[in-house]
């Protein structure tokens, strides 16, 4: 029954070591747990205001990269448009340099033409002028005093010219 209905005595010396031992502890344990608390506490603080920071950081990196993201766009769209234009530049050039070959191979063709007109224009005066001799030739052979027998001779070599 005791235990149900405790003594002065046990009262007193619950008391007394509940007393030292808050003593003891508030001597030896509550200054370095205080401190830990406070030093906890200071990290916590620390942490919230360095994640706050980050958080910040993140967003301004976070805009940052959206603007070099729109720089990037733009320049990547400026170099398509100059590779449109040096593309179609190239295709001008190549055209017109086509068609500069095509002129020169159509004007070497005409002067080709005709340097072989010219060339058998010459070859048939030639020939005329050689038949022209022959004709002349048998012309002088036969008797010039005649004048029937060199028409007749005439006619003679016309006839056999126009079979030739």
């Amino acid at each position: 029954m005791e235990l149900v209905q405790p003594g002065i005595g046990l009262i007193f010396w619950m008391t007394l070591v509940f007393a030292l031992l808050i003593y003891i502890l508030g001597k030896f344990a509550w200054k370095p747990i205080m401190k830990g608390l406070r030093d906890r506490e200071d990290f916590i603080d620390k942490s919230l205001k360095a994640a706050e920071i980050a958080k910040d950081e993140m967003k301004q990196l976070q805009f940052s990269n959206e603007e070099l993201l729109k720089e990037a766009k733009n320049d990547r769209d400026d170099i398509l448009r100059e590779a449109r234009k040096v593309k179609e530049k190239i295709i001008e050039e190549a055209k017109q340099k086509a068609s500069e070959e095509a002129n020169r191979v159509v004007e070497s063709a005409k002067e080709r033409i005709e340097y072989e007109k010219l060339a058998a224009m010459t070859d048939l005066k030639n020939q005329i002028a050689e038949i022209s001799i022959e004709v002349a030739e048998k012309i002088l052979k036969e008797e010039l005093s005649d004048d029937r027998k060199q028409k007749a001779y005439i006619e003679k070599l016309i006839d056999k010219t126009k079979l030739n």
